[in-house]
């Protein structure tokens, strides 16, 4: 209102005399062409010229047109006053070609910087700044046509988004797909399983339907590498009934039956045991999934008669599960440890005999089963045995193992873990020189501030020397064996319900990279976090690890 005001006395002023009315229409005339409304002013009888002539051309005041001089060319470049220098050189940048790192553009006072306020360079219209500076090479075009996700083959898809691909349930078969996908999590047995070529043979009718169960495997395992659409496995499925018929029995509704997920897992790899074996070597399951146990045999009734000493090769250990446990460790332990009656012939009748087992060769893969089933005589029905089972990510083997394979394993174990404490507190170190420097920073309003970070001093050997040489020999030269005797849980297998016979399964596989863990619920595929692995513990009908995969810590790469 005080400056319409001052308006109308100046207006009054260079108007004297007028009548009120000539003067209220003035005023508005006034108004509206300040406004912009000049098109609006033909209903108060003033034209745009008129309009114009009074107040001037609306120019923008914040915009200054200049020109560029820069190799010979001029250029008319409109520089907005109210935007820094930065701005100003990638205008130069799009109409000379020279990058705004490479320019040098001539103003009062020195060179133009990307923080410069243009409103205070003084600028005039028409005038003519000099730049400096040469274009570099010109972007060559891309070597691959770009593609688009929604342009893209499943095989393209799968490849790009490396998500897996998932496997339908075909009637009650959730059991063998999750089988499937945790055999799948390794490497080893995808490289086996593309060299592998079925061998017919006329006179051993179960030996070409075993192979073509293999081959089946390979086939499927290619294709769901080419997709990421739930695939249906008919043809494994088809050829596993085939060789194992418990696997189609069906219900008296003529349902196909719900199977138990480890019956399929020991089938499947025994078949891949003795398909997968060259000439002159061991299998591929003997090489990268079987332990070696060292056993002893003592009577319990008779301290006198000598123990009997044996070994054997496993596939998985057994996790016994009893009232009292509550660790996967001490399951393992007690399924090492059995009770026997056999007859005794230094005392001539049936004796309490008790084996106890240790493993004399640990796996790059070891396989651990909870045993959560048993057969119940009265319902006739195998039950599950609902209990809680802490199951660790790291898994230290060396407990399970004989001493003589302890001395050999305990000293690289221990050299790892230096190791692996060193690169944590390095990691710590560098998170605590983070968060100091943005305190600093917060302290000196923002200013740049240098961030020393206290490395931890390594004294003596390098310790990766040290640990290749604490290596026993004849572990390096094993290429499947574990020479650490630490593992890291890779794949869970889980089931949900309260009996074998129903229910459903799901297997759960570590990604390659970060803590995140895909879910493998038939078809559907999901990312979930660590902290839900940790929930598959058990203690009720929910998600229960049933088969926990290891992998065995690799060895860290030893320096040139």
């Amino acid at each position: 209102m005080a400056v319409f005001g001052s308006f109308v006395k100046v207006f009054w002023r260079s108007t004297a005399g007028s009548p009120p009315s000539r003067l209220r229409r003035s005023v508005m005339q006034r108004s509206l062409s300040r406004s912009g409304c000049c098109k609006d002013s033909e209903r108060y009888q003033i034209s745009k010229q008129e309009c114009e002539i009074q107040n001037g051309p609306r120019v923008a005041m914040s915009t200054v047109s200049i020109k560029v001089s820069h190799a010979g060319k001029k250029y008319d470049v409109d520089v907005d006053l109210g935007e820094p220098g930065a701005v100003f050189k990638s205008q130069l940048y799009s109409l000379t070609g020279v990058e705004p790192t490479r320019q040098k553009v001539l103003v009062k006072g020195g060179q133009l910087k990307d923080d410069t306020d243009m409103k205070k360079l003084g600028l005039k219209p028409g005038q003519t700044l000099m730049m400096m500076g040469t274009a570099g090479e010109l972007p060559k075009a891309p070597v691959q046509k770009a593609v688009f996700l929604e342009d893209m083959t499943d095989s393209q898809l799968a490849e790009v988004l490396k998500t897996p691909a998932g496997l339908q349930n075909l009637g009650n078969t959730c059991y063998m797909n999750s089988t499937l996908q945790a055999f799948r999590a390794i490497p080893e047995l995808q490289a086996e399983l593309n060299e592998f070529v079925p061998q017919s043979n006329n006179n051993d009718m179960l030996a070409s339907t075993r192979s073509r169960l293999t081959a089946s495997l390979r086939d499927l395992y290619k294709n769901m590498s080419q997709t990421t659409e739930g695939l249906p496995p008919m043809l494994f499925l088809s050829v596993l009934r085939q060789v194992f018929p418990q696997f189609a029995q069906k219900t008296n509704e003529g349902h196909y039956m719900q199977q138990d997920a480890e019956e399929c897992w020991s089938q499947v790899l025994q078949t891949l045991r003795q398909d997968l074996k060259k000439e002159g070597h061991s299998s591929f399951v003997d090489k990268y999934m079987a332990a070696q146990t060292s056993s002893k045999l003592i009577c319990d009734e008779n301290s006198e008669e000598q123990p009997v000493e044996s070994s054997d090769e496993v596939v998985k250990l057994d996790c016994h599960i009893s009232g009292t446990t509550n660790f996967m460790r001490d399951g393992i332990f007690d399924g090492l440890t059995e009770k026997i009656e056999k007859t005794s012939e230094a005392l001539g009748r049936n004796a309490q005999y008790t084996k106890t087992s240790r493993l004399s060769r640990l796996p790059k893969y070891l396989t651990v089963h909870l045993v959560r089933f048993y057969w119940r005589r009265d319902i006739s029905k195998k039950t599950k045995i609902m209990r809680k089972v802490t199951f660790p990510f790291e898994l230290d083997a060396t407990e399970f193992c004989t001493e003589e394979l302890q001395k050999s394993l305990i000293p690289v174990r221990d050299a790892m873990r230096e190791i692996t404490k060193a690169q944590e507190d390095k990691e710590r170190a560098a998170k605590r020189a983070k968060i100091q420097k943005e305190m600093d920073q917060a302290e000196n309003k923002g200013e740049a501030v240098a961030m020393d970070v206290d490395e931890p001093k390594s004294e003596g050997a390098d310790p990766v020397e040290e640990i290749y040489k604490a290596i026993d020999p004849k572990l390096l030269e094993d290429e499947g064996a574990n020479a650490t005797g630490l593992y890291d849980l890779f794949a869970v297998m889980t089931h949900t319900g309260a009996s074998a016979n129903s229910g459903h399964w799901m297997s759960w596989v570590k990604q390659e990279n970060g803590d995140e863990w895909y879910k493998f619920n038939d078809d559907k595929v999901t990312t979930v976090p660590k902290s839900r692995i940790e929930q598959l513990a058990g203690g009720g009908e929910a998600d229960s690890a049933y088969i926990l995969l290891y992998k065995a810590r690799e060895l860290p790469p030893k320096k040139e």
